[in-house]
């Protein structure tokens, strides 16, 4: 079962879960602009993306720059910034077991299979 963080608005991530509903995978899609990742639950997931937060971050969203973030920012406050705006998370993200990928490209979410 991979756990799908989807934004429908977004191409990618349409792109990224027709991909993975083509190779028949079992998907629980989140909407996680509605359904917002915690704290804890963002830490988790860039560990199993072996990430720093800087790198599952849309620094191009104007939140990112209102709210005075960079790339040297502090990871908790990164972290804590994507929980309490996650329009600032990467999209799409899918997890599975221990691993997680970010679907840009989409082929990246071939991993969880």
């Amino acid at each position: 079962m991979i756990e799908y963080w989807h934004n429908p608005r977004c191409s990618k991530s349409r792109s990224g879960l027709a991909l993975l509903q083509e190779r028949g995978a079992e998907i629980t899609v989140r909407k996680y602009l509605e359904d917002a990742p915690g704290t804890d639950e963002l830490r988790d997931v860039l560990s199993r993306l072996g990430i720093s937060a800087i790198a599952m971050m849309r620094k191009g969203e104007t939140c990112f720059k209102e709210l005075g973030l960079s790339k040297d920012a502090p990871e908790e406050t990164l972290i804590q910034a994507m929980a309490e705006n996650p329009i600032l998370i990467e999209r799409p993200i899918g997890i599975a077991g221990g691993k997680a990928a970010i679907g840009r490209p989409p082929e990246n979410l071939l991993t969880l299979l």
